[in-house]
């Protein structure tokens, strides 16, 4: 109940909130004693008009039907689900709550308590007592049913982790995910203009039907350049179609469909089929793996594309200086492609390796991969024979694994066995041997090995982390799948891999403030030359006088691909300025140019950021604007720049989607196309401000909000933010959280109340008042107000001509219609609202009607 304005004859009420206040903090002494309201003490005109019986027990549920949130140990929130609450039967005078089987098995309890657990009402209700120290307490104003369970009887789960009986498989409904960039090009070469525009796009567009996930992606690009004699250039493509669903019980996850085979021990390729693998996903925080980043140096504004094999994984645009991708989903292996498309139109190209450290398992616990299906192209074209294959990973002892796999076919097998061993001060090392066979038709029969070795290893006494150092020779005849498919349908081999190097090292140097990476790659071929990749990063903050927080980086590369050399320097040096802005010098030196820039970045506000840069380089004078904004329905980034005599270009890119259910409909940012989401519900209420997992929405128009990429598995927390709600309205669940499955759609709603308030005086119909007590409930079902003495009541949350009913004696007694026209909330008049008694009383009483709804109207 809102406090009312401050106004002398108000003052009983608060006289009433204190009584209630005592009595619920003697009721926590005596929980089950009934309290008995000694009414002299209340200024009353008459004492005989009182309906103080739900206030006369602290925590007393009338018996009934309630929507309820259930909260386990004042943290974990499972979704809203209708409790039945009927007399104790140690005290027939209380109330308790009815916990079906289907509730219970949500809370998560080990298998041993599961035996205790004793059943009333033909099996249909929890003996709360079966289980020692098990308490219920409900709180129907914030609409939950708090559940304390002693750690002893649950399963293992972390801060953010939530053991599988809990997890959400959401609600059925589609989703259209998009990341559409365009560029408007002007670029004068050898005295010759040339114009033109590019169009790309990418995104997913899918649907959820049980625990089902069906996902189908595209990509799509428009070219056109004036002058070149060329035609406009223009592609859609549906590059995978892919239905999957977890498996909890397994631990792992079912794909049908087109997809990759994302292997810690062969090379990945497309195949279309049927896979089933462990997911680590599953898995607590603490014990999951690592995914993949992409950085790298951007001379200009670019366009950064990170792809497999053709499909698209990542797309973005991004300002000049080092990016960093740090959003890939944890699921993808093998070598990635990455283009960055420069402003001035060149173009770097780079590959990066995502192998995995050393395939070490847990002592006792096996992984695995079960594959079978045809390998495919792009285009969904079959390009060679049925195969089936599988790996596994098993921890044999504490600290040495067992690991290996097997790829067979009519042409094409592989057959690997490994070992890998924690050395605990001396790192983790493991050691594999792959052997391919490749019987081509009417060719002759190519076979090899290849050896591989991983090393890892943290130098704590140092703060150093070196993150994977391999190697791997492979003999001439080896091929893997993908090399055989080249072989096989084109006549030709690409790329035949001789040796491979790789290192990825970290080191803090916390006394100087210094943080250092270094990552190599080192690969040789058998039929062409060698390709080199050596990249080190130094950052170091610290402070000159009264300037604080400055940062100065130094960002080297060295990129040769068949005897080509692409060295290139970065040099920045950035400091604070203004309140939330920076300004930072930047040089980039490579073999096609040197650039010096000054550039000054702001933020708008929470939602907009802007940079802004000058500088020059051997063709001139440039300048460059980058702009992002993070609206309810998308992020859209802008960027703008120009050279005269050189270029002009201007970008833009929305990156989005549309998620519809039948509980409602959204458009959102996301970033994550098909990933996870939550659907929240703000009670048909607009503009509520909701916040959760780095994002901050306002509800549209129909009361919906979508939360996109949220984590799969764990446990997930959104929130209304208080500080930000509109005057008009009111939360009284402020917090919901779900542990979701891979790619749900989450649903949860919040308890919100928006609408005038006003002063008003109710009376029936022969002149008399309602019960001081006596409650006002709107057309929601929810409590609006709580009369006081002389029919006066303080409502909230109303609106105009709404339609309400006054209860007391547990029954709905009278109904009351607001006016039209409301008094204003500084008016000193009160609001006059006969209220039309209900023969007999309303035959249902308010917690059936809660839950039945429509059948109440």
């Amino acid at each position: 109940m809102i406090t009312p304005p401050s106004k002398a004859r108000v003052s009983r009420p608060r006289l009433l909130t204190l009584l209630i206040a005592l009595a619920l903090l003697n009721g926590q002494a005596a929980y089950a004693q009934p309290i008995e309201f000694n009414n002299e003490v209340l200024d009353l005109q008459d004492r005989s008009q009182i309906d103080l019986d739900r206030f006369s027990r602290a925590g007393y549920v009338m018996p009934g039907d309630y929507r309820l949130e259930v909260r386990v140990n004042q943290l974990t929130a499972l979704p809203e689900q209708t409790i039945v609450f009927h007399p104790s039967e140690q005290d027939p005078q209380d109330s308790e709550p009815c916990l079906p089987p289907t509730l219970v098995e949500t809370l998560g309890l080990k298998p041993e308590a599961l035996h205790q657990l004793r059943w009333t009402e033909g099996g249909k209700c929890l003996v709360l007592g079966s289980i020692e120290g098990l308490t219920a307490r409900a709180d129907l104003g914030a609409g939950a049913l708090y559940l304390s369970v002693p750690q002893a009887y649950l399963e293992y789960s972390a801060e953010d982790w939530d053991p599988p009986s809990r997890w959400d498989e959401g609600i059925p409904g589609l989703l259209l995910d998009y990341n559409v960039n365009g560029q408007v090009q002007r670029q004068t070469n050898d005295n010759q203009v040339q114009k033109g525009y590019s169009l790309n796009g990418s995104g997913v567009v899918g649907a959820n039907a049980g625990s089902w996930r069906l996902r189908a992606s595209w990509q799509s690009a428009i070219n056109h350049q004036t002058g070149s004699g060329e035609p406009t250039t223009q592609n859609f493509d549906w590059t995978q179609y892919t239905a999957y669903r977890a498996l909890p019980n397994l631990g792992a996850k079912l794909t049908l469909g087109e997809d990759f085979l994302n292997s810690s021990i062969f090379d990945s390729f497309r195949f279309a089929g049927v896979n089933l693998a462990t997911d680590d996903a599953m898995l607590p925080p603490n014990l999951r793996g690592y995914a993949p980043e992409v950085s790298g140096v951007a001379r200009t504004n670019a366009r950064v594309v990170v792809s497999q094999q053709g499909r698209v994984l990542k797309e973005t645009l991004v300002a000049p200086g080092p990016f960093r991708i740090e959003d890939l989903n944890n699921a993808v292996t093998g070598q990635l492609d990455v283009k960055v498309e420069e402003q001035d139109g060149s173009v770097q190209s780079f590959t990066v390796s995502t192998a995995n450290i050393p395939y070490l398992t847990r002592p006792g616990r096996v992984r695995y991969r079960l594959s079978a299906g045809r390998p495919t192209d792009l285009r969904h074209h079959t390009e060679g024979p049925a195969f089936a294959g599988g790996e596994f990973s098993w921890g044999v002892t504490n600290g040495w694994s067992l690991y290996g796999g097997l790829i067979g076919g009519e042409e094409y097998n592989a057959l690997a066995m490994g070992i890998g061993s924690d050395l605990m001060a001396l790192g983790a090392l493991s050691f594999d041997i792959t052997r391919s066979r490749a019987d081509l038709p009417g060719q002759i029969v190519l076979a090899g090995n290849s050896f591989r070795l991983n090393y890892a290893k943290r130098f704590d006494e140092i703060n150093g982390q070196l993150s994977f150092a391999a190697y791997r020779f492979s003999e001439r005849n080896f091929m893997n799948m993908n090399d055989y498919l080249t072989l096989r349908n084109r006549g030709e081999r690409e790329q035949s891999g001789k040796e491979r190097y790789s290192v990825a090292y970290n080191q803090q140097f916390a006394q100087l403030g210094v943080s250092a990476s270094l990552s190599y790659n080192h690969d040789t071929y058998w039929d062409r030359g060698s390709s080199d990749y050596l990249g080190l990063s130094l950052t170091r903050y610290f402070d000159l006088g009264q300037l604080k927080n400055i940062s100065l980086s130094l960002t080297g590369y060295r990129n040769q691909l068949n005897g080509k050399p692409d060295d290139g320097l970065y040099l920045s040096l950035s400091m604070p300025w203004g309140n939330a802005g920076s300004i930072s010098y930047s040089g980039t030196l490579d073999r096609r140019d040197n650039t010096h820039r000054v550039t000054y970045a702001d933020k708008i506000n929470d939602r907009s950021n802007y940079q802004v840069s000058s500088g020059w380089n051997r063709k001139g004078g440039l300048v460059n604007g980058y702009f992002r904004h993070d609206a309810d329905w998308a992020q859209i980034n802008a960027t703008a720049g120009s050279q005269p005599g050189s270029y002009t270009s201007v970008g833009l890119g929305v990156q989005g989607g549309i998620t519809a259910t039948r509980d409602g409909a959204a458009a959102h940012r996301v970033s994550m196309p098909g990933g996870t989401r939550l659907l929240v519900d703000t009670d048909g209420v607009p503009g509520i401000p909701i916040r959760g997992y780095g994002a901050a929405l306002k509800s549209n128009r129909y009361g919906k909000a979508v939360v996109a990429d949220i984590n799969n598995y764990y446990r997930n927390q959104v929130n209304i933010d208080l500080d930000q709600l509109p005057e008009n309205a009111e939360a009284s669940t402020s917090v919901v959280m779900a542990t979701l499955t891979e790619g749900a759609i989450g649903y949860r709603k919040f308890d919100v109340v928006a609408g005038e308030k006003a002063m008003a005086v109710i009376r029936l119909a022969d002149g008399r008042m309602p019960p001081f007590g006596a409650q006002v409930i709107n057309h929601k079902l929810r409590e609006v107000g709580i009369v006081n003495d002389g029919g006066q009541v303080y409502l909230s949350g109303i609106e105009r001509g709404e339609q309400m009913t006054v209860h007391w004696d547990d029954r709905a007694q009278c109904e009351l219609t607001l006016p039209s026209v409301l008094p204003s909330a500084l008016d000193p008049t009160d609001l006059l609202l006969p209220c039309r008694e209900l023969s007999g009383g309303a035959p249902n009483d308010l917690a059936a009607r809660r839950n039945n709804p429509e059948k109440s109207e």
